[in-house]
């Protein structure tokens, strides 16, 4: 497999320009992508990113949530559509990305990077290129998965070499005093003249073949790694002063790095101490910690502080600590405490054995333990090793006898929020850069946590607010059956303002209403309120339904809420199931027969409410015969990112030919059910069905 990954990789990016690209592959862990193989970067700095969860704002991901490429010809789309990418990558290039699925099975997902092109969109053919290597990729994990192979990842990235194309030492180069190495995209030294190989005091056999931050120690610090990242991202000459040798009394030299599509020419000359000089001089350390680790943690309170912008709940703030923070440092533990009336209440855990930190539950702020003094006395406690934690803390239950643990203040402006333990399954010490980026991302996630406090707040009003508005009971009404079905957004700031209603009339008429306003929060929700009683009072005073919605239409402008609002309302004769339906701007109703055929119904229909106080609405004549049930939805329902709406309608509408006719009930919640399911739903969602069943009939909310 690797062999295959590694072809299609190196074919994609010559195809169409590039000057590397990767592919990610699915893993074994649910939601999670590996980097596979990649061609044409030095792996080691792009450490942050061999790990992508698919729910994160990153291009990868959204390519392959939505099976959609993803285009970003230059950095300025990259930015405004995804910033988090752009606070770890700031250079500027070019990169698209193409699923790789076969049917919908959905296997990973190929990028490439090519030097970007302002304003000039990527062309049909390069498209085309893509998505036929993509598409062929597929074609072959499909087949080693019918043939019985596991096509997921494990694992560090393979490093695949792009094409040779490099012509050899150059005689006029080797009579340079400057010292000069050519050092391919994967890092590792090609070329070495006499000059560089005196000054590195090694023989040039000795040097090429070897990764330069092997072969040059010192050119691997974190305060370098970023010029690095620049010259093989942007393809711009970068040059910086650098420490010839950890020692603090190592002299200085200017090292240029000269970036081409074979590679990059690395110079190094002399040069005098700079003003100011990043710490340098630390010793390396491995396995978590190292300096490589220490400089994936500069980005995270960048990309957290992104992160943490779009996330509204106590749940998705921790979510995006657990995605964010843990892999920057090697943590494998992670729980969140939050403060309430003097006691530390248990928000998140993660990696923790089940059931071992709920003894800490509820502790109040006079117990001596580590989780608690941290937030007493404001400063951040760090554990080399669980015995130092259980010295520190006699007695202490643990969960581990191996490793290393942090305890974090979460502290906002002055006001305590909670606590943050981080754990580490091995020993490991904490450099003071590290304690310093910890404590600055410990004051992020309080500010996060404290805003999603306030909103949790909000949002149980606004809601409590919204549900007040909703009918508690439909009414009962012979001949005619009907079910009502709410779920609230669950992404985003506000509740939203759908809604539906049944009304008796008092000729023994029955209105079936459903709207939706536009936006969110208590406004829209108040707005919706007013809508549904104009509905309510405008039928019960015997108007027609075109009039009924017109009527509607002229109060919400004369209210000038700085709102819209779409409209279905469909008037029923229980009896003789002849209907007279209007629609203002809402999506189209569904009727399913007795037979169990169902279609979209195609209603003519107006602008929506509140914008035009002259707009007509026509009247449509419809029969519901007994048996037949009228689905009345708004537009969560069925709309989807990055999709047709026209593809929910019809997954809707094949859903409701699907269902068994009665109970009505069980119908309604299979109709709801998948969108129940999703945690990350942007809109709400409201559903009225009616159901002719030619007797006495029920209602139910």
């Amino acid at each position: 497999m690797a062999r295959v990954l590694a072809r299609t990789c190196v074919d994609a990016v010559q195809a169409v320009g590039g000057f590397a690209g990767g592919i990610y592959l699915r893993s074994g862990v649910e939601g999670l992508l590996l980097l596979a193989v990649v061609s044409g970067l030095p792996g080691r700095l792009f450490r942050p990113w061999w790990r992508m969860q698919v729910n994160r704002p990153f291009p990868v991901a959204e390519a392959f949530r939505s099976g959609q490429s993803v285009h970003l010809p230059d950095a300025e789309v990259a930015m405004r559509r995804f910033p988090q990418l752009m606070a770890g990558l700031p250079f500027p290039f070019g990169s698209f990305y193409e699923p790789v699925m076969a049917g919908p099975e959905r296997f990973g997902v190929l990028f490439v990077l090519r030097p970007a092109t302002p304003g000039v969109p990527v062309d049909a053919a390069d498209r085309e290129l893509l998505r036929s290597a993509a598409d062929g990729l597929a074609g072959e994990l499909a087949a080693l998965t019918g043939a019985g192979e596991a096509v997921s990842w494990t694992g560090d990235p393979v490093g695949v070499p792009p094409p040779d194309t490099a012509q050899g030492a150059r005689e006029a180069v080797e009579r340079l005093a400057l010292a000069l190495l050519s050092v391919d995209r994967e890092g590792r030294i090609r070329y070495v003249n006499r000059a560089a190989a005196a000054l590195l005091g090694t023989d040039a056999p000795e040097l090429r073949g070897r990764m330069l931050w092997q072969a040059v120690p010192w050119l691997g610090q974190p305060a370098y790694e970023d010029h690095f990242r620049g010259a093989f991202m942007s393809g711009e000459p970068v040059r910086f002063p650098a420490r010839l040798g950890r020692q603090p009394d190592a002299g200085w030299v200017a090292v240029g790095l000269y970036p081409g599509p074979d590679g990059v020419t690395v110079t190094i000359g002399t040069a005098e101490p700079p003003g100011y000089a990043p710490e340098t001089g630390a010793p390396s350390r491995a396995g978590p910690g190292s300096p490589a680790d220490r400089a994936s943690a500069l980005y995270r309170p960048v990309a957290l502080a992104i992160a943490l912008t779009e996330a509204v709940t106590a749940r998705q703030v921790s979510a995006v600590v657990t995605q964010e923070l843990l892999p920057a440092f090697g943590g494998r533990q992670l729980a969140i405490y939050l403060l309430n009336e003097r006691h530390l209440h248990l928000a998140w855990e993660t990696g923790f054995p089940q059931g071992f930190l709920d003894r800490f539950d509820g502790v109040g702020l006079d117990v001596r333990l580590p989780g608690v003094e941290t937030l007493t006395s404001g400063r951040p406690m760090f554990f080399e090793s669980m015995e130092h934690l259980a010295k520190a803390y006699p007695g202490i239950p643990l969960d581990a006898h191996v490793g290393a643990r942090a305890f974090l203040p979460l502290i906002a402006s002055g006001r305590p929020v909670g606590s943050c333990i981080l754990g580490f399954d091995a020993p490991r010490g904490f450099s003071p850069e590290e304690r310093t980026v910890l404590t600055a991302l410990a004051g992020l996630i309080a500010q996060a946590l404290e805003r999603a406090q306030r909103y949790d707040t909000e949002a149980a009003l606004a809601r409590g607010l919204q549900a007040a508005l909703l009918p508690h009971r439909l009414p009962v009404c012979g001949n005619v059956e009907t079910v009502g079905r709410y779920l609230p957004g669950t992404q985003g700031m506000d509740v939203g303002g759908d809604w539906y209603d049944v009304v008796e009339t008092g000729d023994g008429l029955l209105a079936l209403v459903i709207g939706d306003v536009q936006g969110h929060g208590v406004a829209a929700a108040a707005t919706m309120g007013q809508l549904r009683s104009a509905v309510r009072a405008f039928t019960l005073g015997g108007s027609a339904p075109e009039q009924v919605v017109a009527g509607t239409n002229r109060l919400l402008i004369g209210l000038d809420p700085g709102q819209f609002a779409s409209c279905c309302y469909v008037l029923l004769d229980p009896v003789s199931g002849r209907a007279r339906a209007v629609r203002a701007g809402h999506p189209q109703p569904l009727l399913r027969h007795a037979d169990g055929r169902a279609e979209v119904l195609d209603l003519p229909g107006g602008v929506v409410l509140g914008i035009d106080p002259a707009a007509t609405y026509p009247v449509t004549d419809l029969r519901l015969a007994p048996g037949s049930v009228l689905a009345l939805y708004t537009d969560g329902l069925v709309e989807q990112a990055g999709e047709d709406i026209d593809l929910g309608v019809e997954r809707l509408r094949a859903a409701l030919a699907a269902a068994r006719p009665s109970p009505l009930t069980e119908t309604a919640d299979r109709l709801i059910g998948g969108a129940g399911d999703s945690a990350d739903r942007p809109d709400d969602i409201a559903l009225l069905l009616a159901s002719r069943t030619g007797g006495r009939g029920a209602a139910r909310t």
